[in-house]
């Protein structure tokens, strides 16, 4: 008996402490997988089915190692989640006195420096930012932390907050006057001090690469690094490992240069010319492509006419107020700043222009939005980068989710990640999904890429949605398809006379969406990618999740379309190798919506016959929870009426 069964057992510690706990072998077989590999500096690539608890069968051996410990997850909303209420209750577990500490990045922390320089300037895009700007002034003044999560009364996602925080390009460091009061500095001087800190995965790759966060300082020192909701790495490490130029910088820069020129360069009239100038480029740039949103390779953009010389107008423009802030970078730190943020867009632009790294394959793309331009390099592959990471110095490295492996298969997130060896551990939810829930493919439904489709998915959804009374998830692969469906469903409720609220993704803040779902009781909500994962809706409130299709990543998306011809290029095969197991993973994580707990029941419905009929289609089927399974609406109707 090992010395963790005192923690886990039905009369352990955490069932006399935490509320509603309950004892669960597989809990305590991860548990144990992790203990082990932080005695031994391992990697441990541990998966844990729904409703395993793998957040207490990670924290209590972490706790109990004495080491440093450094634990990264999915979201901010997460990690406040285990900062708030995983932590302690782990602590009271184990009745420990470790040190935490909660580290986010810089965009979360009020900054004096802008704050107080932003009120004394007094000029904002929208008329209700001065009034919010002064109340986060007052919160400033009474925070201990200035993290803008505790600013009570004050949304997360008001504009006012950009006048009140500094980023990595505008951050004055050490010459910053308020450097000793800085909420990022005490943040990160309290991550130094912890023995467990808790970051997000954002903050940690963005640290990892551009050593600007804080967490570069706590890795070696480190003995245990966690890294949860570890199928998000891949792809989170591809945005950090590669650039991005946007417009929206240039034009702050410009903006911020036009400022500082009339207040502490009026003397030199060129310099407010050059940004007026930069401004220009930034937008005409914008202009040279349409206006609806896009996602384009460099050889498909070749054909906007305009595109050459506005991208060679930026380079003027960008290399003129360079030069001219160099001059001046001596006058004040914020024009010193401006210099360095335009030297580094401009190494930043040539090197996205002349793609000069043969030895880290990289796809150029870009990507508009209504209002912006954004010009990424995005490596094929992580693998190199973060791998070498794993093995730089003797550490434990466990990474886990409730998905990483296809069937049992680790080697898709191995080779996306260049993980080598390895400790794997699965462990199977505790739940009984014959008994709790079932999966229905609705029979001939036409194929998904064809133009009725989604109007069958609805009408094929909407004899479900009366047998459940509402209490649906909705998810769907694209925004159009959402949007088609939305018109379709409110017609067909108003037809119907049923009264199920419809609540429909952009609507209102994620967050806010779920509250009314939760508080309508029968409320049908739709939802595209960030609804598919990380959505906690226990109980009956939920009790059926509608698929649309198959999550295969567009082809036509230009990285997805280069990490396909790069795999054939090199021998492997893109559809077995990357395609479908990246569908596997991104379809248990839809379906995991449904059962959160022993009690809950419920329909999962996937409207993608390819699942049913096609040879892949086994593969994608024992990816996911082994529901019964039916083609028949009246089982679906049989199953509700039993519960």
């Amino acid at each position: 008996m090992s010395d963790l069964t005192h923690f886990f057992s039905p009369e352990g510690a955490c069932a006399a402490v935490l509320p509603g706990w309950r004892a669960r072998p597989q809990q305590l077989a991860m548990a144990e997988a992790v203990e082990r590999a932080i005695a031994g500096n391992l990697t441990l690539l541990a998966e844990a089915g729904t409703g395993t608890g793998k957040t207490l069968a990670y924290l209590i051996p972490a706790l109990r190692s004495g080491g440093k410990v450094v634990i990264s997850t999915g979201t901010k909303a997460l990690q406040d989640q285990l900062f708030h209420r995983d932590l302690p209750a782990a602590r009271r577990a184990l009745k420990s006195p470790v040190k935490v500490a909660l580290l986010k990045g810089r965009a979360n922390y009020v900054c004096h420096h802008h704050l107080q320089r932003n009120l004394a300037d007094g000029r904002f895009a929208h008329r209700d930012d001065a009034a919010w700007l002064q109340k986060i002034a007052r919160f400033a003044e009474a925070s201990a932390s200035g993290d803008r999560a505790e600013a009570e009364g004050i949304p997360e996602d008001a504009t006012a907050w950009q006048y009140a925080v500094s980023t990595r390009d505008t951050c004055l460091g050490s010459e910053c006057a308020h450097f000793k009061d800085c909420f990022v500095m005490a943040a990160r001087k309290a991550a130094l001090d912890a023995e467990v800190v808790v970051v997000n995965h954002h903050l940690f790759f963005a640290d990892l690469w551009l050593k600007d966060e804080g967490v570069a300082e706590l890795l070696p020192a480190c003995n245990t690094v966690i890294l949860d909701e570890a199928h998000q790495l891949a792809e989170t490490a591809a945005q950090f490992f590669g650039e991005t130029l946007s417009t929206a910088q240039l034009l702050d820069l410009a903006g911020d240069t036009k400022r500082l020129a009339a207040v502490k360069a009026g003397d030199f009239p060129a310099l407010r010319r050059a940004a007026e100038d930069l401004a220009k480029a930034a937008r005409d740039l914008r202009l040279a492509l349409p206006q609806n949103p896009l996602k384009s390779t460099l050889a498909e953009i070749g054909r906007h006419e305009k595109w050459p010389d506005a991208l060679a107008g930026l380079s003027t423009a960008l290399g003129a107020a360079r030069k001219l802030l160099e001059t001046q970078a001596e006058r004040d730190a914020d024009l010193k700043n401006c210099h360095e943020r335009a030297e580094a867009l401009a190494a930043t632009l040539d090197r996205w222009r002349r793609d000069d790294e043969p030895d880290a394959p990289r796809v150029r793309w870009l990507e508009t939005t209504m209002s912006s331009l954004l010009l990424h390099a995005t490596p094929l592959s992580v693998g190199s980068l973060f791998g070498a990471k794993l093995t730089e110095r003797a550490q434990a490295w466990i990474l886990t989710s409730a998905t990483l492996s296809v069937g049992g298969d680790f080697s898709h997130l191995k080779t996306r990640l260049g993980i080598e060896e390895a400790e794997t551990l699965c462990v199977d939810s505790p739940f009984d999904y014959p008994r709790q829930g079932v999966l229905y493919v609705p029979p001939n439904l036409p194929a998904p890429n064809t133009p009725s489709f989604t109007e069958a998915v609805v009408d094929a959804a909407l004899p479900v949605l009366e047998i459940s009374q509402g209490r649906a998830f909705i998810l769907f692969t694209s925004l159009r398809a959402l949007e088609k469906a939305r018109e379709l469903l409110a017609a067909a409720f108003t037809f119907r006379g049923w009264a199920f609220p419809l609540l429909v993704q952009g609507e209102a803040p994620k967050n806010e969406l779920l509250a009314r779902f939760q508080q309508s009781g029968n409320a049908v909500l739709l939802g595209s990618q960030s609804f598919w994962e990380g959505v906690d809706m226990p109980g009956d409130v939920l009790s059926v999740v509608i698929i649309d299709k198959l999550p295969f990543q567009p082809p036509d998306d230009p990285v997805v379309a280069a990490r396909i011809a790069h795999l054939e290029k090199s021998g492997g095969k893109p559809f077995m190798d990357y395609q479908l197991p990246h569908a596997a993973i991104s379809l248990k994580q839809g379906a995991g919506r449904l059962i959160r707990t022993e009690t809950d029941r419920g329909v999962l419905m996937i409207c993608d016959t390819r699942l049913a009929e096609k040879p892949y289609g086994r593969l994608l089927l024992n990816a996911l929870p082994a529901m019964t399974r039916t083609r028949k609406l009246e089982v679906v109707e049989r199953f509700f009426c039993g519960a």
